[in-house]
């Protein structure tokens, strides 16, 4: 399955936006889902994932409470709602795909989307 995501733009600290992943070239509904992001000069880390029918969810705890992932499974797409930003948010943020059990370690996905860059900053 190829992935897109998108959404990703300026905001001011406590503004909201969603990001989207579209997935095509597979059974989409199939996949578990899962959100990461890298800051600048840091590593890739966790921020949220969903089982492939979408009702199980993980949070990091970082954004548990101000983040919410989810599908749409018959629109191939997942999506990342995030409210209350702020400026530690500001990251290139990517989504994943796996057949397998989503966890928090990006070697658990198999596929990648290109990343979007999100920047909260007044």
């Amino acid at each position: 399955v190829q992935l897109q995501a998108s959404g990703g733009g300026l905001v001011q600290p406590g503004g909201s936006l969603r990001l989207s992943c579209v997935g095509s070239g597979g059974t989409f509904s199939m996949y578990g889902m899962g959100w990461f992001r890298q800051p600048p000069g840091k590593e890739r880390e966790f921020v949220a994932a969903c089982t492939w029918p979408g009702d199980s969810k993980y949070y990091a705890d970082s954004v548990n409470g101000r983040f919410t992932i989810f599908k749409d499974n018959a629109k191939n797409t997942g999506y990342l709602q995030m409210n209350t930003l702020k400026p530690e948010d500001t990251a290139v943020y990517y989504c994943a795909a796996t057949l397998r059990l989503v966890t928090e370690e990006p070697s658990a996905y198999d596929y990648w989307g290109q990343g979007t860059q999100v920047t909260v900053s007044s």
